[in-house]
């Protein structure tokens, strides 16, 4: 009993603001149908939230905090059966800046 396996491409997509994330995934998705290929996505992955806690003042008032966070917004676009003019229009696609991108075969 033999599996083959399909090609396939996995973007993972970070950012701090998601209507840049949305943006960029939208232009991931409309490369990729030009090309005829299947895509996959985007899938929301969980939003990382990083909270800071600081102190208001240095010398007193040990009870008076400022909170402050960074949110990271996640998704996932999969690409299956990517030909090689696929491969070349998304290499050739220009992302916004800010937007950090994955890309595993």
């Amino acid at each position: 009993m033999t599996l083959q396996q399909q090609n396939k491409i996995r973007i993972k997509l970070k950012a701090y603001d998601h209507n840049l994330l949305s943006t960029s995934c939208t232009n991931i998705i409309d490369t990729v149908n030009r090309t005829k290929a299947i895509s996959i996505g985007p899938i929301a992955l969980p939003t990382h939230r990083r909270i800071y806690c600081v102190l208001r003042s240095p010398h007193v008032d040990k009870d008076s905090r400022e909170h402050f966070e960074l949110r990271t917004h996640k998704r996932i676009i999969e690409i299956y059966d990517p030909s090689s003019h696929t491969i070349d229009a998304l290499m050739k696609l220009n992302l916004p800046a800010g937007v950090d991108i994955e890309v595993k075969l």
